[in-house]
């Protein structure tokens, strides 16, 4: 029992020492709580106060960047206001400047008009002293002033008239007896002091082989030597029956001349194959750079032209290897520089300008493979970008009857020229394939209707058409070219261009009784 009283008091204080501290516990919270809401209390209003604050500083610093703007505006107003003062000060000189002005030109024009009217008296008064002198002379001679001139003019325009056909029948018949006889002494004398080699090119070339077992060599396996040479230089090579030879064969000739000199330097070494040749190739193509400017250089100094830029020197050098109807074009420039140079030695000319135009003359065939236009005007076009002499240019520019010449050394290139081309054995055409191609030149220009005449000239590299005025008109003539052009290019081979020059002319003819 006692037990059980025991446990029971233990249990009834444990009971109340639980109550006792749930209600210690809450008053602790209360209070906890009641001072956590005094603190919030306090945090707000250090809050309010700081914003407050802050607001105030905010509002100050406003007010201060208000006032700065306000004293910036204020002095850029009153630099603007001393500016705009300035030019009106300006203004106001400018006018009283321009007043001042034009009170001098209001006294210069007065003045100017007391002197004009001083001349106009002085003019009528020597009017009248004129008339009085024609009256006075009228009345000596009596003749009119008209019949005075006439008769003076008459007489002057008949002794004029007669010594002026005097003179012209004397240098006329002086100019006849000479000219002919000068002109075929200077290019006689011209030719024959001129005596140039001539070689012949083709499209091919041939070299040499040492044995005929070098041509399965050159092919190598399945063809592959052979396409790698025809593949680097551009031509073809044509290994035939022909015993030890092979062909190469290429219309460009500095090509043709690469593949010729690798294919001789394969053949020396003996050892052919792609690696090889293409090694040989590079050579051969800086062997040929090597040759191209000492061909320049020699033609240069074979003709005494001195002061050539050295891009052109290389253009000539290349002319080498270029052909005009099989005359070698280096060797016709040389050629067309000597025979110019000695002609204007004869005639008292400068031959330092005749021979460089004549070196220079066909400079374009250097490079009329791989431009668009004819010789004559890529030959201009270089020449002008090297700033040559302007009359070596004119020379150039007419030697094909392009331009008129302006010097009679331009002239003298275009008999140079003709010369050099002309002579026997000089080019491959034949006389005959020369004076048919001129026939069927103007066979078709004749075939037109409304063409009076035509004319092949230039060595068949223009064509002359007069054509029938009241049958052509002039719009109708630009029709009649295209027309005429269209043709030729169709039914005719020539080389570079053919120009069609239309001509038409109108003529009044009356007879007096």
């Amino acid at each position: 029992m006692d037990i059980i009283i025991y446990i029971a008091i233990f249990l009834i204080s444990i009971v109340i020492g639980i109550f006792i501290g749930i209600i210690v516990r809450k008053k602790i919270a209360e209070s906890k709580m009641k001072s956590a809401e005094s603190e919030a209390k306090r945090i707000l209003e250090l809050a309010n106060k700081e914003a407050e604050n802050k607001k105030k500083e905010e509002i100050f610093k406003a007010k201060e960047e208000i006032m700065n703007s306000r004293k910036e505006l204020d002095q850029e107003i009153r630099e603007r206001r001393g500016e705009v003062q300035k030019q009106e000060e300006r203004l106001i000189q400018k006018e009283e400047n321009l007043e001042n002005k034009m009170e001098n030109l209001e006294k210069r024009e007065k003045d100017l008009e007391y002197e004009t009217k001083e001349l106009e008296d002085k003019k009528q008064e020597l009017s009248e002293l004129q008339t009085k002198q024609l009256e006075e002379l009228q009345r000596i001679s009596r003749l009119s002033v008209e019949e005075a001139k006439k008769m003076l003019l008459s007489e002057v325009e008949k002794q004029i008239t007669m010594e002026k056909a005097n003179l012209i029948k004397d240098l006329e018949q002086k100019a006849k007896e000479t000219a002919d006889k000068n002109a075929k002494e200077i290019i006689g004398y011209a030719i024959q002091k001129c005596a140039a080699d001539h070689t012949s090119e083709t499209t091919v070339s041939i070299v040499a082989l040492p044995n005929d077992d070098m041509k399965g060599r050159i092919i190598g396996r399945e063809g592959r030597n052979i396409k790698t040479l025809e593949t680097l230089t551009g031509i073809d090579l044509i290994i035939d029956d022909t015993p030890e030879a092979v062909v190469i064969s290429g219309f460009d000739p500095l090509r043709r001349e690469i593949a010729k000199m690798s294919l001789e330097k394969l053949i020396e070494d003996g050892r052919i194959h792609p690696a090889k040749i293409e090694e040989m190739v590079e050579k051969s193509r800086e062997e040929l750079e090597t040759i191209i400017k000492e061909e320049g250089e020699r033609a240069a100094m074979e003709t005494g032209v001195i002061g050539l830029h050295p891009d052109i020197i290389k253009l000539l050098g290349k002319l080498k290897y270029r052909t005009s109807y099989g005359q070698n074009v280096l060797n016709h420039s040389i050629e067309v520089s000597n025979l110019a140079r000695i002609m204007a030695e004869e005639l008292g000319l400068d031959p330092k300008i005749a021979r460089r135009a004549g070196l220079l003359h066909d400079i374009g065939k250097a490079l009329d493979h791989d431009m668009e236009g004819t010789h004559v005007e890529i030959g201009v076009d270089v020449l002008r970008k090297y700033k040559e002499n302007e009359i070596v240019i004119n020379a150039v520019q007419a030697h094909h009857g392009d331009v008129e010449p302006k010097t009679i050394e331009a002239v003298l290139i275009q008999a140079a020229d003709a010369i050099s081309a002309s002579r026997p054995g000089a080019r491959r055409e034949t006389l005959e394939a020369y004076i048919k191609r001129l026939q069927q030149l103007e066979e078709i220009a004749d075939s037109f209707e409304g063409v009076e005449k035509s004319f092949a000239i230039q060595a068949g590299r223009e064509v002359r058409i007069i054509v029938k005025p009241e049958r052509i008109s002039d719009n109708e003539m630009t029709l009649l070219a295209r027309d005429i052009t269209k043709r030729i290019e169709d039914e005719m081979d020539y080389p570079g261009q053919i120009k069609v020059n239309i001509i038409r002319e109108t003529r009044v003819v009356e007879y007096a009784k």
